[in-house]
């Protein structure tokens, strides 16, 4: 007990250290200290949703602690893929045909039998759309054993889910990203340093295509939605304006649901309470657009409308070059 204290203080120290110099910049909060192991080889698993055959696929590999993208790339040979028919369930023979493909040795398939069972189970019963296990390691008495793991669930199966909502750990998130999910915004925080208000994840994918081939860079990815109140134009500008490196603000709006004129009203309130001083270029097109883009133009802020895509993106380049 004394030697694992004794490694722990070890580490702390050590994450300290990182945390005042290192580049993150991220106070760690929680260590984890796990038993070393004797590995004989290390191996990949995984277990995906694959929507093109509506099945559970199997991901196996020999070549586990790596990049799988760079396995599939260089020997996607090496990969191995087992479909399962989601009404039929995993079966034994699934099992067996992972488990000589990951040619392991015969004291070893108890272990991995149980192992990839209990897994399937898992999936199913939580709603994952990905567990993958890399490594999957073989130890030197021919057990397996998940040495790494990382488990994507759907967010769209949550609300099925409570135990798992209460594991949400925030300090392992982008405070920002937490802050936007209060008011159902969809943010992510990117590198660039044009912000952009977008309402639908389409038109923020385009539009974030947009500004880099204008030679600029997106700072975010901010979808608002269809039916964005003004309250929530507001927190998206708060929330994009905390950011420091961002330099103009595009906002790229079709107005379908959400009214052109309406979203304007929303924009110049938000303006006005978060005191904008930096460039804000508005490109509106859909329901009451004339009516929107007036409210901009007599609003008195520097605010300035674009024609289409095109002149939104030159405009937005110049204001941050």
């Amino acid at each position: 007990m004394e030697e694992v204290e004794t490694l722990a203080e070890q580490i702390l120290g050590m994450t300290l250290v990182t945390h005042q110099t290192g580049p993150q910049g991220k106070l760690v909060k929680k260590l984890l200290i796990e038993a070393g192991q004797n590995i004989q080889k290390e191996l990949y698993l995984s277990l995906l949703v694959d929507r093109a055959t509506a099945s559970i696929v199997i991901m196996a590999s020999q070549d586990g602690g790596m990049d799988i993208e760079q396995v599939a790339a260089d020997t996607p040979d090496r990969i191995i893929k087992i479909y399962v028919d989601p009404l039929l369930g995993l079966q034994g023979y699934q099992i067996r045909r992972a488990a000589f493909g990951l040619e392991l040795p015969s004291a070893a398939m108890k272990s991995f039998s149980a192992l990839l069972s209990n897994l399937y189970k898992f999936f199913v019963a939580n709603d994952c759309s990905l567990v993958e296990i890399n490594p999957l390691i073989l130890t030197s008495d021919d057990q397996v054993a998940a040495l790494d793991a990382k488990v994507d669930f759907d967010s769209n199966a949550m609300y099925r889910h409570k135990d798992l909502q209460e594991l949400r750990d925030l300090d392992e998130e982008d405070p920002a990203e937490v802050e936007a999910s209060k008011f159902n915004l969809n943010y992510i925080n990117l590198d660039g340093n044009v912000g952009n208000i977008v309402n639908g994840a389409g038109l923020a994918m385009a539009t974030m295509d947009i500004i880099k081939n204008a030679g600029a860079s997106p700072a975010n990815f901010m979808d608002v939605g269809g039916g964005a109140s003004a309250e929530q134009v507001e927190n998206a500008f708060r929330i994009i304006l905390a950011d420091q490196k961002v330099k103009a603000v595009l906002i790229n709006i079709f107005g379908g649901i959400l009214r052109c004129d309406i979203f304007a009203k929303g924009v110049v309130d938000a303006a006005k309470k978060t005191g904008i001083k930096i460039p804000v270029v508005v490109r509106m097109e859909g329901t009451n657009v004339d009516e929107g883009k007036k409210i901009l133009a007599d609003a008195g802020l520097n605010l300035t409308s674009a024609v289409d895509l095109l002149d939104a993106a030159q405009k937005i380049a110049a204001a941050v070059n």
